[in-house]
């Protein structure tokens, strides 16, 4: 008898023990979680990428950020209509000049020498923010159209408002730019890592 008791009491425990997954089977459950929410967010950024301000939509400004094609055209395309006063190219790598950006982009000496400010020390997109900002606060403007590739925009966008004042209303034009699957799950991963540095990080 006092031995059944004990096999009793063993299994007993033996059953408390393995009613619940390990610390290990935990963990891999949090990681499959957080893999499961990383491949939905990224899903959602894919369908969720910003196109064209709408037709007509007018700001002080208008800032290009270079490194893909269609942004510059698309800038100079706003500032030819009369949409925004002046255009800021930002990035626009040192050895490029004035005269050789504008007979490129095919913008009128006229237009280029009243309307059209370059930017050459920025060399990232938080860089790009800061180039953007102190050209906003120079002009005094309230409002800007934000250009640059559609996968681009969601960290570009973050990173320029987080340098400007809450008044400044700034205003997406993604431009459409195909891109392979790794690269805009790099895009992705970059966008993250900005996201949580906008938060630990001063936004002076």
């Amino acid at each position: 008898m006092v031995a059944r008791n004990k096999s009793q009491a063993h299994k007993r425990r033996s059953n408390g023990r393995s009613a619940g997954p390990s610390a290990f089977g935990w963990f891999a459950r949090g990681l499959a979680l957080a893999a499961l929410l990383w491949i939905g967010g990224f899903i959602l950024f894919i369908f969720t990428l910003p196109g064209p301000a709408a037709d007509g939509t007018t700001t002080d400004g208008v800032a290009v950020l270079t490194g893909g094609p269609g942004r510059l055209d698309r800038g100079v395309e706003v500032l030819k209509a009369g949409l925004a006063q002046r255009m800021l190219v930002s990035g626009v790598h040192p050895s490029v000049r004035p005269e050789e950006l504008a007979e490129a982009a095919h913008i009128p000496a006229k237009l280029a020498s009243c309307k059209v400010d370059l930017g050459f020390k920025a060399d990232s997109t938080r860089t790009n923010a800061d180039e953007v900002a102190a050209w906003v606060a120079r002009n005094r403007f309230h409002s800007i159209r934000l250009v640059t590739a559609a996968y681009h925009m969601p960290r570009a966008k973050a990173e320029v408002e987080a340098k400007l004042p809450p008044d400044v209303m700034v205003v997406s034009d993604g431009v459409r730019a195909g891109l392979p699957l790794w690269s805009m799950l790099v895009e992705y991963a970059k966008m993250q890592a900005s996201w949580l540095l906008l938060r630990v990080r001063p936004a002076g």
